[in-house]
């Protein structure tokens, strides 16, 4: 019968330790992978929305009325002009 030291069943007691952690440490990185995946995706998804709103304001900004009369307005809208 072999009789393990002192030495190696604290070696293995150890090694053991560092191989959990590590598996600990690569199960967080694997989580904040993701999150950083998830992160980026929905920063995508607000730059398309943004393009949406700037192409929508670009559209309203050219846009030209077809009604030019200064004197007409609307009661309530801030547009009726009072003589």
């Amino acid at each position: 019968m072999t009789e393990t030291s002192f030495f190696d069943k604290e070696r293995e007691r150890l090694a053991q330790e560092v191989s959990s952690v590590f598996e600990d440490l690569l199960a967080s990185s694997n989580l904040l992978n993701r999150k950083l995946e998830e992160v980026v995706g929905m920063r995508k998804e607000f730059r398309t929305i943004a393009d949406l709103w700037s192409s929508f304001q670009q559209l309203m900004r050219d846009t030209v009325p077809t009604n030019t009369d200064d004197s007409a307005g609307l009661p309530g809208t801030g547009g009726h002009v009072l003589q």
